[in-house]
C-alpha cells in the first residue's frame, strides 16, 4: 500500500479480476498464485488458455512456473536488481512508451540514471538468472499492449518490501501499463477482508478513507462526527507494539480475528510482548494460540452469523448477510464492540451495520455512494464518489490519484540475515492449498487431508545430510527452533528450505527474522538463515 500510494497516489489494486482472462501477458512475481490466491490462479489459467504470455520471477518451482513462457528462478531477495535489470533492457532496447512517460509522469530521468549501472550480466551475477531470459521477460512485457503485474507476500515481505513495490510501479509507468484494462500493478491480498479493514482505518496513521491522521483539517472533520478531540500522532505499527509491551510502555492489547502468535515473525519475542502486557483481550471464533494467553476472550461471531460488507482485493465492497443467528454466547462484532462503547461511557448507538455504512459514506469520499441498497449481489468497486455513480473498474484513467506518476529510483539492497556457515540454509515461508492460513487444524477433513507440515528440501541437499523423505529433522534460527517432517523436492533450489506457518506442531514463525520495512514494518519472513540436524531418535 505504502509504495503504489508513494508512485501512484493510491495503494489499491489497479484492475479487477475479471479483466486476467483478457491480458495479453502477466508478470507474477513473489505470489503464488494457484495456491494462495486459487480464484485468481484460475483466472491466470484462463488467460493462458486464450494465448496469453506469462512470466513468472519466484525461486521455487511453483505451478505456474511449470507454465511460464519464462521462469526467472532469482535467489531470494533480489527483486530490485531483476526489475531494474529489465527496466535497463527496456530502455536500451527503446521499447518504453515515451509519450506516456512524458506526459503522465515525473521523475524519470532520474529513474534512467539510476538502472543504467543495472545491465544484463550485472543482473545475472546478483539474481542467477541468464541474461537471455531477463531479455526475453522484458520484451514480453513492455512489447505487449496489455501486460499485468501481480505480487503479494514475495514482494512486500522484505525489509524493502516499500521499495520493492516502487520499483514494480517504475516498471509498469515505463512501458504505459497502468490506467487501463488488464494491465496494471496488483497487489493480492491474502485475507477476504484485508482490503476492507484498511480501508476503514485499521491501521496506525489514518482515519477511514486513508484520509491522515496528521491533517488538522481531516482531523476536525472527525473530531465534529464523532465529538471527540482525537490524538495528532500515529499509533504503533505491529513490531513496536511488542517492543512496547516488554519495555510497559504498552499495557493492554486488544486483539481482534488474529492471531500473532502463529503468524507474527520471531514468535518467541511475541510471546514475551504478550506477556509483558498487564491486560490482554482477544476477539476470536477459535481458542487461538494468542486467546490462549488473554486475560479475556470475547467470543466474536463467523462470517455466516453477521450482517455487514467485506472488501475484497479488488476493492470490491460486498454484502454478507447472516444466514444464522450466532451460536452459544458468541455476539457479532459490531454488537460486541457497542456495548463495550456504551459501559465505558461513550454512546455507540448504531442499530444495525447499514447505519454504519451509512457513517462511513458521509465521512470517507470514495465510498460516499455506497449504501447497504446499492451493494445487492455484485457490490460495487471502490472509489464510488456519488449515489448515482456505478464503481470503478480499473484506476489511474487518464490521470493517476496524486497528479502524475512518480518514478523513484530504487538501488538494489540486501536482506536483513543471510545465510552464513552457522546457519546455512535460507528459510523461505508460504502458504499451501489445503489450509491457507492459521487454525484449519480445526477442520477434520483437511487435518485428514494434509495432517502435517512438509518441510521442502532439495534432494541433493537431503542427501548431503543423509535425510530421507518424510524424516523429522529439528530446524534452528538465531531465534528459536523446532521439529517438521521433510518432503524431498526439485520445486526448491538447493540452499533453500521452504515451510508454511500453518501447523502448530511445527510453528515456523519461532524462526523467521523480526527485522522489518522501514515505512511499513511488515515483517521480513521471506530471508533468513537456518540449519537443519537430524534427531537422536
Amino acid at each position: 500500500m505504502a509504495g503504489l500510494a508513494t508512485s501512484f497516489g493510491s495503494g489499491a489494486m489497479t484492475n479487477s479480476i475479471n479483466e486476467i482472462p483478457n491480458a495479453k501477458a502477466m508478470f507474477v512475481i513473489g505470489s503464488n498464485a494457484t495456491e494462495a490466491h486459487p480464484v485468481i490462479g484460475t483466472k491466470m489459467k484462463q488467460a493462458l488458455a486464450k494465448g496469453a504470455k506469462l512470466i513468472v520471477a519466484d525461486p521455487r518451482r511453483i505451478d505456474l512456473a511449470e507454465r511460464a513462457d519464462v521462469w526467472l528462478r532469482l535467489r531470494p531477495g533480489t527483486d530490485i536488481a531483476l526489475v531494474n535489470g529489465i527496466i535497463n533492457i527496456i530502455l536500451a532496447k527503446g521499447w518504453e512508451n515515451r509519450s506516456f512517460i512524458e506526459e503522465r509522469t515525473e521523475g524519470f530521468d532520474k529513474l534512467k540514471e539510476a538502472v543504467q549501472k543495472y545491465t544484463p550480466d550485472m543482473v545475472s551475477r546478483i539474481t542467477g538468472v541468464p541474461a537471455e531470459q531477463l531479455e526475453e521477460a522484458a520484451r514480453i512485457y513492455a512489447t505487449t499492449e496489455r501486460a499485468q503485474i501481480f505480487y503479494t507476500l514475495g514482494i512486500t515481505e522484505h525489509t524493502y518490501g516499500t521499495d520493492n513495490v516502487m520499483s514494480l510501479a517504475n516498471l509498469a509507468m515505463v512501458t504505459g501499463n497502468i490506467g487501463k484494462e488488464s494491465s496494471g500493478v496488483n497487489p493480492l491480498r491474502g485475507q477476504n477482508n484485508v482490503q476492507g479493514a484498511c480501508d476503514m482505518g485499521a491501521l496506525p496513521n489514518v482515519y477511514p478513507g486513508y484520509q491522515q491522521v496528521a491533517n488538522p483539517e481531516v482531523r476536525a472533520k472527525f473530531e465534529a462526527a464523532w465529538g471527540v478531540p482525537l490524538d495528532p500522532n500515529p499509533g504503533f505499527m505491529i513490531p513496536d507494539m511488542f517492543e512496547a509491551a516488554v519495555k510497559k510502555n504498552l499495557r493492554a492489547l486488544y486483539v481482534m480475528g488474529e492471531d500473532p502468535v502463529l503468524t507474527d515473525a520471531d514468535a518467541n519475542h511475541v510471546r514475551k510482548g504478550l506477556k509483558s502486557l498487564d491486560f490482554l483481550v482477544v476477539q476470536e471464533i477459535f481458542l487461538s494460540e494468542t486467546a490462549l494467553l488473554a486475560d479475556v476472550v470475547l467470543p466474536g461471531a463467523s462470517y455466516a452469523e453477521k450482517t455487514g460488507t467485506f472488501t475484497n482485493t479488488e476493492r470490491r465492497v460486498q454484502m454478507v448477510n447472516q444466514a444464522i443467528k450466532p451460536l452459544g454466547n458468541a455476539r457479532t462484532d459490531g454488537e460486541i464492540l457497542c456495548e463495550l462503547a456504551n459501559r465505558m461511557g461513550y454512546p455507540f448507538p448504531y442499530s444495525s451495520s447499514a447505519e454504519v455504512m451509512q457513517e462511513i459514506a458521509r465521512l470517507a469520499p470514495q465510498f460516499a455512494g455506497i449504501t447497504h441498497a446499492r451493494l445487492g449481489t455484485q457490490g460495487l468497486q471502490w472509489p464510488v464518489p456519488s449515489a448515482e455513480h456505478p464503481g470503478t473498474k480499473f484506476l489511474h484513467e487518464g490521470k493517476f490519484s496524486r497528479g502524475k506518476g512518480l518514478f523513484v529510483p530504487i538501488e538494489n539492497q540486501l536482506p536483513g540475515e543471510e545465510p552464513d556457515a552457522e546457519y546455512p540454509f535460507l528459510l523461505n515461508t508460504g502458504r499451501k492449498l489445503s489450509h491457507y492460513n492459521v487454525f484449519t487444524q480445526s477442520s477434520k477433513g483437511l487435518v485428514e487431508h494434509s495432517p502435517d507440515e512438509l518441510a521442502e528440501i532439495n534432494p541433493n541437499d537431503a542427501k548431503r545430510l543423509a535425510i530421507y523423505d518424510g524424516e523429522v529433522v529439528k530446524v534452528s534460527s538465531r531465534r528459536g527452533e523446532l521439529e517438521t517432517k521433510v518432503k524431498l523436492t526439485q520445486r526448491v533450489p538447493e540452499g533453500m528450505l521452504f515451510m508454511t506457518f500453518h501447523y502448530m506442531k511445527s510453528p515456523a514463525n519461532v524462526l523467521t527474522n523480526g527485522v522489518y520495512d522501514k515505512v511499513t514494518k511488515t515483517y521480513e519472513y521471506k530471508v533468513c538463515g537456518v540449519k537443519i540436524s537430524k534427531l537422536n531418535k
